[in-house]
């Protein structure tokens, strides 16, 4: 490794879940953001409270590719339980450190360069009680790489210094074993052939790093949800929590009183009960959650659907099924979401594929729900929703909400009559009035049993009919309304599909691919119903590459389920193990697929 690496460079942190690597991690991370270089973390973390080997991974790149990849140039290995299994992400000439005297009986590779740490005698320095010494150590390895790659002193200070500001008794302390690690390595490591460096950019400082479930908790506080039902659930909790931070922080009337709700169900079931009766009194109203409970919602989703409710769950995916592995991100619950009911029901469904999306769809999903007055489910994942990413200032559109068919007093006075499950106007959209309206003619049943188009029970195999083949004609509207694909057409023969958090690797892909004279057209799709535009798209390429990730081909179902003409076309690429999507990944199974690997 003689050539210099400049912004460009891979970290993986092994270590022991519980031991307060957090906080270290976060500071190195958002050290090199605040230089401007394109950077993002991935955290792979185990279900349990501590005990277990947990990695942090961070990415940095000067073309801006920081999605998920399997390889390292620097592990930190502080987990003797994988010690010998961190190195096999370092390629020949890789670094690897861990601390002196923790290792015994175990062997480094002889092409990689190992970089033992007296990590013990180093946190001996450190003036403080033995808990919180304990917890500073990990900033020592802080310390050491910032020296390694130059990061300025001064931006890690303040970092550190704006992750502890509340924590006073640690502040110091991780000061000291910051300067620590930092004036060992310039004693003992400049004779290491070190390639890296971590230079200031001068990008444009409108950027922001978070997690996707932080930005669609702003989004939502931006979309105007005014209630919250939840039952906590890995991942999607932090939707719920850092929306309740937020709101109350800026959702206070005059009087200083919240003009907001979060409630915490006994079960999920009774949490999308709750969002059903906010949404049917006029609320924004919204549950978070992930695959378990999403099982639980079925039955209200059908009432939702049949009824015409509008409601939004966003559900923060993880590994199925059952318990599965719940802090493990995936693509699973699509065929599932779409059609969640028994009988015929389809719901609305919206993929974010990036920080801003979480945010933009924050008042999408409920200018959606309410136009359409029916269910929509927002499929975030665990890589999106709890892995911090960069990107530009959330920009939120003109607060103009988006209430539909709603009927005031002085609509009814205009009519001659109102019926609730009446279509007048051709689309499968019906009118509603909401709680509250004084009008005589404002009143009517809601029935999630079977009615006629005036609200009243019925049993009749005509009106059943009618009534089920206006939602239809409902969802062709809803193709109109929702977020069309993004299409980025070279008029190539072959296209490739994805959604959701795999945009994070797809350019690198793409470049990957173009080193083997492989080139493709490219269609993200945000939404279903699919949108005209996509089949446009399958219909002018001969072979369509759809990825996701789930062992089943979910999205590819959904697709040969839309458009059996062109079904033929379709094949799949599937990543299932719980793990990121990298794009060397895709890359191998793509040519493998087509016999170039």
């Amino acid at each position: 490794m003689d050539k210099l690496h400049e912004n460009s460079f891979v970290i993986n942190i092994a270590s022991v879940n519980g031991s307060g690597t957090q906080t270290a991690n976060s500071v190195l991370l958002r050290s090199l953001f605040r230089m401007g270089v394109p950077v993002g973390g991935k955290n792979i973390f185990p279900s349990n409270i501590s005990g277990m080997p947990t990695w942090f991974w961070i990415r940095a790149n000067s073309k801006g590719y920081v999605g998920a990849t399997s390889r390292a140039d620097i592990v930190l290995a502080f987990n003797p339980q994988t010690f010998e299994a961190d190195q096999s992400c370092l390629g020949s000439g890789g670094f690897f450190f861990y601390p002196e005297g923790k290792t015994a009986g175990k062997s480094v590779r002889p092409d990689i360069v190992a970089v033992p740490i007296p990590l013990q005698s180093l946190t001996d320095k450190i003036v403080a009680p033995i808990k919180i010494k304990k917890l500073a150590a990990n900033m020592i390895y802080v310390g050491i790489l910032s020296e390694l790659l130059t990061i300025p002193q001064e931006i890690v200070r303040q970092v550190v210094n704006d992750q502890l500001e509340k924590k006073t008794s640690a502040l110091q302390p991780n000061l000291d074993a910051l300067d620590i690690g930092r004036q060992y390595a310039r004693e003992n490591l400049q004779h290491l052939a070190w390639p890296f460096v971590a230079r200031t950019t001068d990008v444009p400082r409108n950027q922001v790093m978070m997690d996707g479930n932080t930005a669609a908790a702003l989004g939502l506080l931006a979309g105007g949800c005014q209630f919250i039902s939840w039952y906590p659930i890995t991942p999607s909790t932090s939707v719920v929590e850092h929306f309740e931070r937020f709101a109350k922080n800026t959702r206070k009337d005059k009087d200083g009183k919240n003009n907001f709700a979060v409630i915490q169900a006994e079960d999920e079931l009774a949490a999308f009960a709750m969002v059903l009766g906010a949404g049917w009194a006029g609320t924004r109203a919204l549950t978070a959650t992930s695959g378990p409970g999403l099982s639980l919602m079925a039955e209200g989703a059908g009432y939702a659907y049949y009824a015409e409710i509008p409601a939004v769950v966003w559900n923060v995916q993880r590994l199925g099924p059952s318990t599965g592995l719940p802090t493990r991100t995936a693509q699973g619950d699509l065929t599932f979401s779409a059609h969640l009911s028994h009988g015929d029901a389809k719901h609305i469904l919206l993929f974010p594929g990036s920080i801003q999306e979480c945010f933009e769809f924050g008042q999408t999903c409920f200018d959606l729900a309410e136009r359409l007055q029916q269910l929509v489910i927002v499929l975030s994942d665990l890589d999106l929703g709890m892995n911090l990413w960069s990107s530009e200032e959330l920009k939120s559109a003109p607060v103009r909400y988006d209430r539909g068919k709603v009927l005031s007093p002085e609509d009814l006075d205009k009519l001659t009559h109102f019926h609730r499950y009446e279509d007048q106007d051709g689309d499968g959209i019906c009118a509603r009035t909401l709680p509250g309206n004084s009008h005589p003619r404002a009143a009517y049943f809601t029935r999630g049993s079977g009615h006629n188009f005036r609200g009243q029970y019925s049993e009749k195999a005509e009106e059943y009919s009618d009534n089920i083949l206006r939602l239809q004609r409902k969802w062709e509207t809803a193709k109109k309304l929702v977020p069309a694909p993004e299409i980025k057409s070279n008029d190539n023969k072959e296209g490739m599909i994805y959604f959701g958090s795999t945009s994070a690797v797809v350019e690198e892909l793409t470049e990957l691919l173009e080193q083997k004279n492989q080139k493709f057209d490219l269609c993200r799709i945000r939404a279903y119903p699919f949108s005209p535009g996509l089949e446009d798209f399958m219909k002018e390429h001969e072979a369509v590459y759809v990825i996701e990730q789930n062992r089943d081909g979910q999205m590819k179902a959904l697709l040969a389920q839309a458009y059996p003409q062109w079904a033929s076309k379709m094949v799949s690429i599937l990543h299932f193990d719980g793990t990121p999507v990298t794009a060397e990944g895709l890359r191998h199974k793509i040519l493998n697929l087509r016999g170039e690997a």
